[in-house]
């Protein structure tokens, strides 16, 4: 009888897990672009600041623009601080 518990209760904790599993891969996903975002931004904050005569400052904010958009994100990004920079 005891092993029947055991058994429900792993193959409960697995079902969980499953069910859990798709929206921490999503989760994920968003973090690896956010630090893709990051690493962009000081890129461009690197080289591109010298020829454009601008940064765009390296904080939360442009950071998800740029990690959820990709690279529409981070041209709308430079658009933006073209026109009020």
């Amino acid at each position: 009888m005891e092993y029947l518990i055991f058994a429900g209760a792993i193959l409960g904790v697995l079902v969980i897990l499953k069910l859990l599993a798709w929206p921490i891969k999503k989760i994920l996903k968003v973090v690896l672009n956010v630090v893709i975002g990051i690493v962009l931004l000081y890129l461009f904050n690197m080289f591109g600041a010298s020829v454009l005569g601008f940064i765009i400052p390296i904080n939360w904010i442009t950071a998800l623009i740029v990690g959820v958009l990709g690279i529409p994100g981070f041209i709308c990004l430079l658009i933006y601080f073209m026109i009020f920079n």
